[in-house]
């Protein structure tokens, strides 16, 4: 089976390919197969360490652990083949797998190959194992280096000052590297928690009570044994179950993820409205069309692409979230056309990280308009005012400041007559008259200091 990018259905696998690629490796159907068999060829050497099938060779077993990760394409094309006369995806699996022994020093051990297990025993085990291992190998990394992008921004744009705003509109000052800061800080404590959230594993049989394994070996003790074998693949074991392993961990992590692609949406967003006001701007790239219609335009794409990729992302692991925790009975095969998704969804988010990080790393501060916009109106420094005028004891301060400033502007001109128009001694209109937009930063630059450190020590 061969995929022409431009005949892909799914941009995942078309446009974006060259993007996510490295994701195949832990969500393809290949690495899905491929886990089936590491899963399938540990537990015979599992078998063998309690006595359950003869002694196996350290050569035996190094072929057995080798024999999922090193199969090759026309390997995993036959269990597709066996798969289109079975109509079952792990019974394929396990027939490919008597053929790959047959001849071999292995093939007496053919009858005990998925001895006791129900499909959902290699299944549940091997789509953690695969969302583990791209979390660690990919998403992580790539968070993790977004997040470090970030935080050089923030150090870098410390002392910038800028102006804020609530509702759209004009606040107080603040600093540009502060309000990078925030989001460096909430994407590495959600990173750090989408690291330890623990993924579980079962191992247990057709409804979970070890049936089978115990009337055919009832000398082996199987909860020991499956609690033994799930650990070894850096899982914790869950003895409690139906045929399937409930999927609470998973949509845990999914959440996580949503979690994370939620705070970046945010950031997005801010930075395409900077753009807008063009206190960001975006460097050019030679040959880059901007419009097929206005030549003069560079588009804030980068941030644009990285939030359509959250929506897809966000709603699909929402979508599988909701339907993974429901299972009919003891167990329905509904979860199974959901789960087959999830590197979807990790490439969608994928994208929008190397979006977004593609989008900061071509912009920089203009200096000049933020500080133009910064300083066009100084009522910005009415919430100082009035606080200061609270301190000095006068009278209903906030209404006071209020009637003066309220729709109004007040240029840097117009300031010395306002502060000199207050009820206040001329000690309080001496301190405000030093004060002005650029200086009104409060503890920002602490606070990016602080936020920093914290980055970084974790």
């Amino acid at each position: 089976m061969t995929l022409e990018a431009l005949e892909a259905v799914s941009p995942i696998d078309g446009r974006y390919w060259e993007e996510v690629r490295e994701l195949a490796a832990y969500s393809s159907e290949r690495a899905l197969i491929q886990t089936r068999f590491e899963i399938e060829a540990r537990y015979l050497i599992g078998l063998s360490g309690v006595g359950l099938i003869r002694p196996l060779t350290d050569q035996e077993q190094e072929t057995l652990r080798k024999l999922g990760p090193e199969m090759s394409l026309d390997q995993v094309r036959r269990v597709k083949e066996i798969e289109a006369e079975t109509r079952h995806d792990v019974k394929s699996m396990e027939r490919t797998f008597r053929e790959m022994v047959a001849g071999t020093s292995l093939e007496d051990l053919t009858e005990m190959i998925h001895f006791g297990l129900t499909s959902d025993d290699v299944n549940n085990l091997a789509y953690r194992l695969m969302l583990n291992r791209a979390r660690k190998e990919v998403i992580t990394p790539t968070l993790n280096q977004l997040i470090e992008e970030i935080a050089e921004r923030a150090e870098e744009y410390r002392d910038i000052p800028m102006l804020a705003r609530t509702h759209g509109q004009p606040a107080v000052p603040t600093t540009l590297g502060k309000e990078m800061a925030i989001t460096a800080v909430r994407l590495k404590r959600q990173a750090r928690k989408l690291a330890e959230i623990k993924l579980t594993g079962k191992l247990n049989g057709a409804v979970g009570n070890y049936n089978a394994q115990t009337l055919a070996a009832p000398e082996v003790d199987w909860m020991e044994f499956s609690q033994t074998f799930v650990t070894s693949l850096g899982l914790e074991p869950n003895l409690f179950t139906t045929q399937i392993n409930p999927y609470d961990d998973m949509v845990e992590l999914f959440q996580a993820f949503q979690e994370v692609n939620g705070i970046l949406l945010g950031f997005d967003q801010d930075l395409w409205r900077y753009i807008s006001d063009k206190w960001l701007v975006q460097e050019l790239k030679a040959g880059e069309v901007g419009s097929s219609t206005m030549p003069q335009k560079v588009n804030p794409i980068s941030f644009e692409n990285s939030e359509g990729n959250i929506t897809i992302a966000n709603g699909l692991w929402e979508a599988m979230g909701r339907k993974l925790l429901v299972s009919r009975l003891q167990r329905d095969l509904s979860d199974t056309t959901v789960i087959r998704n999830v590197g979807v969804a990790l490439a969608h988010g994928l994208l929008a990280y190397r979006h977004t990080l593609a989008g900061l790393r071509r912009t920089s501060p203009n200096l000049e308009k933020i500080s133009q916009d910064l300083n066009h109106d100084w009522s910005v420094l009415t919430e100082g005012v009035q606080t200061v005028l609270r301190r000095a004891g006068v009278k209903d301060s906030y209404r006071l400041v209020a009637s003066l400033s309220q729709g109004q502007e007040i240029g840097p001109e117009d300031w010395i007559n306002w502060v000199n128009g207050l009820p206040v001694d001329q000690s309080v209109k001496e301190e405000l008259l030093k004060l002005s937009p650029k200086d009104y930063l409060g503890r920002a630059r602490e606070l990016t200091d602080l936020a920093l450190k914290e980055i970084r020590s974790s």
